[in-house]
């Protein structure tokens, strides 16, 4: 039986773009907007959530749980509603989606089991905005998915991958690891370019010969400023990730670096809908490179 109400935690730009989707294919999402941001709170408001004054008061709206937040807040995010569980006696499925190495998912999902809760191991694989333009996919696992898979088709798309905890997870992490990660390589090459003075330089090569890339990296970094708080937090997950199965985690390491200082630029204050989309990449390059760390 699918799950009706669907409650989210916590609905920012990527939570209530999916309550926004499930509501529009006829089931409920409900959140506790409590303590959030005007924007956050605005956001769900326009995609259609009811809100709770509580998590007490959302576990018991709620069929199923989906945590969709900053990465660096998933775990306590899973004890505070493993207190409400054993304080409400309300157990809804819950489901991590947030971008964590195996290794959390695993410690996040014992504090939900030991709640007496059900687990589900997820992350979501989505491009970036306009999310209208893009079906979510929810890469799920463990014992029990079906009280997720029953969501496929109703504005996501779900796949499940296997019965471990960490497997959804993993799979994440690679998916963000190349995508992000590029990201974070790309905008250190034009910072360096830029630091070095030769700005001018590498854009002509660029355009003379590799023009798709230098377009492609116009478009991918413009917002990276706007989001790179909530990248810091993903690239630490990903290098403990990779570090766990001997795999070097020292390139996501840098890409850590980057993003913190893409987050301490005057960009980061811009939201997705107040990025200057006329600032051309090497302006950018030139802000990022006046934010390097003095010697």
């Amino acid at each position: 039986m699918t799950a009706q109400t669907i409650a989210i935690i916590s609905p920012g730009e990527l939570g209530s773009a999916v309550g926004g989707v499930l509501k529009e294919n006829g089931l409920a999402a409900v959140a506790c907007l409590s303590g959030r941001s005007a924007l956050t709170r605005e956001r769900a408001l326009a995609a259609g959530f009811q809100e709770v004054p509580t998590m007490e008061a959302l576990l018991e709206e709620a069929d199923l749980v989906l945590s969709i937040m900053p990465p660096a807040c998933a775990v306590d995010a899973a004890r505070e509603i493993a207190a409400a569980m054993k304080a409400t006696g309300h157990r809804p499925v819950y489901v991590d989606c947030n971008a964590i190495s195996p290794d959390s998912t695993r410690q996040a999902g014992k504090i939900i089991t030991d709640a007496g809760g059900v687990y589900i191991d997820g992350g979501i694989i989505v491009g970036p905005p306009p999310w209208e333009e893009r079906v979510p996919v929810f890469y799920v696992s463990g014992e029990c998915t079906d009280p997720m898979t029953a969501l496929d088709g109703k504005g996501i798309s779900v796949r499940v991958i296997g019965s471990e905890i960490g497997s959804a997870s993993g799979l994440k992490m690679c998916s963000a690891a190349l995508r992000k990660g590029t990201l974070a390589l790309q905008t250190a090459v034009l910072i360096a370019a830029e630091a070095m003075g030769l700005g001018e330089e590498f854009e002509k090569e660029m355009l003379g010969s590799r023009e798709a890339l230098y377009r492609q990296m116009e478009s991918g970094t413009r917002r990276l400023p706007s989001v790179a708080a909530r990248y810091i937090g993903e690239m630490e997950e990903i290098a403990a990730a990779f570090s766990s199965v001997g795999v070097t985690p020292k390139f996501h390491q840098g890409a850590h670096d980057v993003y913190r200082l893409l987050a301490g630029t005057p960009y980061a204050t811009e939201t997705p809908d107040t990025i200057d989309g006329g600032r051309s990449l090497k302006e950018a390059a030139r802000t990022y490179a006046n934010h390097l760390p003095m010697e």
